[in-house]
């Protein structure tokens, strides 16, 4: 059902989706639904912390909390494409979120939130004298985050290039332009 509900609100909007409409995509009945979850703001809920787990999961492992910043900040980033590659539909639906209800703004603060923890990293790699220190660290984390999720544009898995490639071309066309001068 969450796997439908996704596909339904990627295709007509959270708000313009009603139970009928998840109802008929999934071929049972409302009341069926309901059954298992309290209404769409739960599946919008579920969906969100799919793609929000797996983010945060990557920032929390090893290679993203050991090492010189640089490094875990690269692999954050790689993690990062593989998450929207694995995840694909869920992140779409992250990334079209507005605040219009509680869930919704749940999930912006906890995308501000990894935003935050980026940014630290970033700031950390500039100390480390691995990064440019004259960019803003709060831009260079919108930037590198920006071009990740525009991969929701065009990427399809399967379709031309692997996640891994992805990433790779990520990786050189953005970390060079972050070196020190």
């Amino acid at each position: 059902m969450l796997e439908v509900a996704v596909r339904v609100f990627n295709e007509r909007g959270y708000d313009g989706t009603s139970m009928e409409d998840l109802a008929r995509a999934a071929g049972i009945t409302k009341s069926s639904i309901y059954h298992h979850v309290r209404g769409k703001e739960a599946l919008l809920g579920m969906a969100l912390d799919t793609a929000l787990g797996a983010l945060f999961d990557a920032l929390d492992e090893a290679a993203s909390t050991e090492g010189p910043a640089r490094d875990r900040l690269e692999h954050v980033l790689r993690r990062s494409v593989e998450v929207l590659a694995a995840e694909l539909p869920a992140v779409t639906l992250l990334l079209r979120v507005r605040g219009n209800t509680a869930t919704e703004l749940d999930a912006l603060e906890r995308r501000r939130e990894f935003d935050r923890r980026v940014t630290e990293l970033v700031e950390q790699a500039v100390a480390e004298g691995d990064v440019r220190a004259d960019l803003d660290p709060a831009l260079v984390t919108r930037l590198l985050f920006g071009t990740v999720n525009s991969l929701v544009e065009w990427y399809r898995p399967g379709h031309g290039a692997t996640a891994e490639e992805v990433a790779d071309g990520l990786v050189a066309l953005l970390f060079e332009g972050l070196d020190p001068r």
